[in-house]
């Protein structure tokens, strides 16, 4: 091999490293003649009573394992006092999140992540909850009744969602937050971090969790806030931080969620004139774009105020092909969005998710955007985008002709009209619209129009009035099929089932979990398993009808599969789960919780003969 090559990617990295102590000098030094240390006055006041408070309402959530009209394992648990603590176990009045550990990023619907994700935004759901009264925060605990360790991020919020007009402002403050970490117990814990002293009363508390960690779901019963009525007594000690002591880590944290300032940071006025620009100008043009592509975006911003050169590699949209903009959810607002616009006219994947909430994002500044910036859109992630109406996904459908994969996971305040629109976006690939108010004419057309469609998900959609007929429809018209959601869907039976073995022999994955109007007895899983050879991931969860045969079937025709869920079932024994073990030899999960006959010594024995294999078995207390 040439030694260029490791030169290259030597200097590589070195210019990479120059760059990023660049950009962070040029941010830190705004900041020097203004940092202080901050020490709080942790004791209250005697007169300064503590209030102590659990949630009263949950107001917003990213997912649930529950059923949208039904309150086990649903997100709502948290509002009140505690159901369960401190018992442990898994208990159906909790709150229970729709995903844990990786199994979820390793089945064939996982979407490839975004490149420039900050490293400290590891945030995978959220719950919001709001508190009777206002108060500074002095602490937040958490009752975890089961597999704990699942929260890394607690914030504040200034906006009280009782008041009947909107605040002229809206501020977000993280208490704490902290990387995921492994907690080696299952047990019922009361979760008490040590948080930040911030400057304005809240009663609007948002949890971030990551369940990558877990070997199960996480079970919340209750938040409880504690706070003083009134503002905490500071003192200020003004000597400097010297900056060559402060992390890279604590400068982000510092920097709230990593966009304030964004619109002084794209702005061509704040470049700083400079004789030279170093060596940078006798690099090629190509690698340094490639170095810059190391950057998350608001070292990106920082480095376009340091000279011309680097300013006009940092504005190239080359450099904003891949855009993800959740991390930076408390901060983006239209005024972010407009400055943007002009770097992101080539922009392909596009991730809003969780931004725009709470009138950060107007449907002008949204419809402003996409029509300058969504000819070339590929992907666009909106889950929980809650600014979204109609008017917006018209617009997505007009300005967004190549679009292949659009994610509008619990934008549950989309009203079932809008739905109409995806119907004009025939190129679809991938279309995730669980929890979404999408009725059945809507869907049908879609299904009509879409038959490219490969990924498809309808866990939760409560509107459908008959998934048989759906189902028949997918069979029909969506020959490509990879991948179906129709988790909780309420009424699919054996006739659906057929329609979908027979007209989608590429599915690789099918989940079918909290389905009651399936019964084995009728055959359809043994179908399931004949005409669908491909499926690597099956979930008949809570199906007490599953049976010794089924497995067997699978066994026998789904050698390939990779996970399993049969919660709940009480028709099947270890030695037909023995069977499935030694055909199936890439199957990683296998989930038998609540299955009356494989007690917790069959588990142990198939562990000890089937090392490789997760092998859940759940338990109440």
């Amino acid at each position: 091999m040439s030694p260029v090559f490791p030169m290259l990617t030597v200097l590589t990295m070195f210019y990479y490293m120059c760059l990023r102590r660049r950009a962070r000098t040029a941010a830190r030094g705004e900041m020097m003649n203004s940092h202080r240390t901050v020490e709080s006055n942790s004791r209250a006041s005697p007169l300064n009573a503590e209030v102590v408070q659990y949630a009263k309402e949950v107001v917003d959530f990213s997912s649930h394992y529950g059923s949208e009209n039904s309150m086990s394992y649903t997100m709502w648990n948290l509002a009140g006092v505690p159901n369960v603590f401190p018992s442990s176990g898994d208990f159906t009045q909790t709150a229970v999140f729709r995903t844990y550990g990786t199994w979820w990023d390793q089945c064939p619907s996982a979407s490839v992540p975004f490149k420039r994700t900050p490293p400290n935004f590891q945030s995978q759901d959220y719950v919001e909850l709001a508190f009777e009264q206002q108060v500074y925060p002095t602490a937040v605990h958490v009752l975890e009744t089961y597999h704990p360790g699942a929260v890394i991020r607690i914030l504040a919020c200034s906006a009280n969602p009782y008041s009947p007009s909107p605040p002229a402002e809206v501020r977000w403050e993280i208490l704490w937050s902290e990387k995921p970490t492994k907690v080696n117990a299952s047990q019922a814990r009361q979760f008490k971090p040590c948080i930040k002293q911030i400057n304005f009363p809240t009663n609007l508390i948002r949890l971030e969790v990551n369940s990558s960690l877990l070997d199960y779901y996480t079970e919340l019963d209750a938040v409880v806030l504690h706070g003083v009525k009134d503002k905490p007594v500071l003192s200020l000690k003004t000597s400097l931080i010297d900056m060559n002591d402060l992390e890279e880590d604590d400068y982000e944290e510092k920097d709230g969620c990593g966009m304030d300032n964004l619109n002084k940071k794209f702005s061509s006025t704040a470049l700083r004139e400079g004789p030279s620009n170093g060596y940078f100008d006798k690099l090629p043009y190509e690698l340094i774009q490639l170095i810059l592509n190391h950057l998350t975006l608001p070292d990106l911003c920082r480095l376009a105020q340091t000279c011309k050169l680097l300013n006009q590699h940092c504005c190239d949209p080359l450099q904003y092909i891949h855009l993800n903009l959740q991390p930076y959810w408390a901060k983006l607002n239209d005024t972010s969005l407009e400055f943007l616009q002009a770097r992101c006219t080539l922009v392909q994947w596009l991730n809003l998710s969780w931004t725009g909430n709470r009138g950060f994002i107007s449907v002008a500044g949204f419809s402003r955007f996409l029509k300058v910036c969504g000819s070339e859109l590929v992907r666009l992630e909106l889950s929980c985008s809650h600014f979204l109406n109609e008017t917006c996904l018209e617009i997505i459908s007009e300005m967004c002709p190549n679009l292949q994969d659009l994610n509008l996971s619990s934008c549950d305040k989309l009203p079932p009209q809008a739905f109409n629109h995806i119907a004009k976006l025939c190129g679809l690939k991938r279309l995730v619209l669980y929890r979404t108010k999408v009725e059945q004419t809507g869907l049908l057309s879609i299904l009509n129009f879409c038959s490219e469609l490969q990924h498809l998900s309808l866990g939760s959609c409560v509107m459908i009035e008959d998934y048989d007929v759906i189902a028949s429809v997918i069979g029909a018209k969506c020959k490509k099929l990879r991948t179906l959601d129709l988790w909780r869907c309420k009424n699919i039976t054996e006739n659906g089932i057929a329609e979908l073995a027979s007209g989608c022999p590429l599915l690789e994955e099918l989940d079918l979990g909290w389905c009651p109007t399936l019964q084995s007895s009728t055959g359809c899983f043994a179908r399931l398993a004949r005409q669908l050879p491909n499926l690597q991931k099956l979930f008949l969860t809570a199906n007490r009808s599953v049976c010794d045969a089924d497995i067997e079937e699978l066994a026998c025709n789904c050698t390939r599969l990779r996970q399993l869920d049969i919660l709940g079932t009480r028709m099947v024994s270890p030695a037909s789960l023995r069977k499935l073990l030694e055909s199936c030899k890439d199957l990683s999960l296998l989930d038998v919780s609540f299955c009356s006959q494989i007690d917790n010594r069959a588990v142990l024995e198939l562990n000890v003969s089937f090392p490789k294999v997760f092998i859940k078995k759940s338990f109440t207390q």
